[in-house]
């Protein structure tokens, strides 16, 4: 299913610009990267006051984020659109996002829609793929999946992975493109080897089946592994049934029940395996509990 995406300003909009780059933006840019965010609001401030785009578009992040100076989405939209105006993709593509979940004070599709397009002219993909969530019905319109596809296309041609992804959506499902397997996996192997996680976790079930790619259980395991570890719940889920099964892994029950119970936490629910785990060894449950808590507790720290 597609989902809109939102993608965060903070290092999005520091590269693209439609200027040069200024030591004193570098400088801001630098105390941004290593989290010295009153440094970098002083710095970006005197060079936004300059007409540096980028500087504004830091500047627009900074307020929006609240970080160095306190959060003011007013000032937000004021320094995007400063730096929007000037050609900035970045800051283009955040006020469309301002303006699409109404940060901006007000939802106007129109004015998200329009300035997704000016940064998808400059070749912006995360702009690009927005265009096309919009074709495909995020704002509530009828879905243009033919056109949605074709967006999709060109972020996903440019390594975005999240387009990827959908666009290996519409070709498992059939909309806007016709129905096609092989290019469905194709494209989810892509956003899956940038660590997209539904990716990881669609593309292990097709090699495991073997429906549009070679079948292979035990590597389709193991992308399925990937997409459990990156804190999918879906693929926890699946993973531990087939530790308890013995299919694509070792059979482990520990493993199988440690799977079972994160999923369990992350809101996958299933009745089967809440028998077995009821019904395993007492030291065995035990250790699937220590291991399932130090996998969380490591989870939250990434």
């Amino acid at each position: 299913m597609l989902k809109p995406f939102a993608l965060m300003v903070a290092a999005a909009l520091v590269f693209g610009s439609a200027g040069g780059v200024r030591a004193d933006y570098a400088a801001a840019f630098d105390a941004y990267v290593i989290k010295q965010y009153d440094i970098a609001y002083k710095l970006a401030r005197q060079a936004a006051a300059d007409g540096d785009a980028r500087a504004q578009a830091l500047l627009g992040a900074l307020y929006a984020e609240g970080r160095g100076v306190p959060r003011d989405l007013d000032q937000a939209l004021a320094w995007f659109t400063k730096a929007a105006e000037k050609g900035h993709p970045g800051a283009q593509l955040e006020l469309g996002l301002m303006y699409m979940d109404g940060r901006a004070g007000e939802e106007d599709i129109a004015k998200a829609e329009a300035w997704f397009r000016k940064a998808a002219g400059n070749g912006y993909a995360a702009a690009q793929y927005n265009v096309g969530l919009i074709h495909a019905g995020a704002d509530g319109r009828e879905p243009e999946w033919e056109l949605a596809a074709d967006w999709f296309r060109k972020a996903a041609d440019q390594g975005f992975a999240q387009a990827q992804y959908d666009l290996g959506v519409l070709y498992a499902e059939g909309k806007g493109v016709e129905q096609n397997l092989v290019e469905a996996g194709k494209w989810f192997a892509k956003a899956a080897l940038q660590g997209h996680s539904g990716a990881a976790l669609d593309y292990g079930v097709m090699v495991f089946k073997g429906e549009g790619v070679k079948k292979d259980e035990a590597i389709g395991a193991q992308w399925l592994l990937r997409s459990a570890e990156a804190g999918n719940p879906i693929a926890q889920n699946r993973v531990a049934r087939l530790y308890h099964a013995g299919r694509g892994l070792e059979r482990n029950d520990i493993e199988a029940a440690k799977w079972h119970l994160i999923a369990r936490d992350n809101g996958r629910a299933d009745a089967g395996l809440d028998m077995f785990l009821v019904e395993m060894p007492l030291d065995d449950r035990l250790e699937a509990e220590a291991r399932a808590e130090a996998w969380q507790e490591a989870f939250k720290d990434r």
